[in-house]
């Protein structure tokens, strides 16, 4: 394994905990494991997979990150890599320069605790609902 593919799953996991944070869920593994079987239609995790995925001895296989990405709203490829997806600025795939007020406001947002960001997620999620229902 090279040294660089040794970096990855430490970095995921810190990617990981700071997702379950955001989301408002407490970083164990065995509230991990429970609340990701709830969600994945295969053979659900033990709260062990679930533990070195928090302390970065494995990653998961990309059906899991999928599920773990929607359940905490997080891009795949941010949770995996730090990265946002290529190609996209934003969720309408509109090409929009973000000007000084958006980036104030993103501030902001992380300046938020971690259940006040939740609750701010969750209005946008309902409002932009609402504009695709409208549309």
């Amino acid at each position: 394994m090279t040294k660089s593919n040794r970096k990855v799953p430490g970095t995921f996991a810190d990617r990981l905990r700071e997702a379950l944070k955001d989301a408002g869920v407490r970083v164990s593994a065995t509230i991990v494991a429970s609340e990701f079987n709830l969600r994945y239609w295969g053979d659900g995790i033990s709260s062990h997979a679930a533990r070195n995925w928090l302390m970065g001895v494995s990653i998961p296989k990309q059906d899991k990150l999928l599920v773990l990405s929607r359940w905490l709203k997080v891009s795949p490829e941010g949770l995996l890599f730090g990265t946002p997806p290529v190609g996209t600025n934003n969720a309408a795939g509109k090409e929009e320069a973000m000007n000084l007020v958006d980036q104030q406001l993103i501030a902001s947002y992380f300046a938020l605790q971690p259940e006040h960001r939740r609750v701010i997620r969750e209005v946008v999620d309902g409002l932009a609902a609402l504009s695709a229902k409208d549309q």
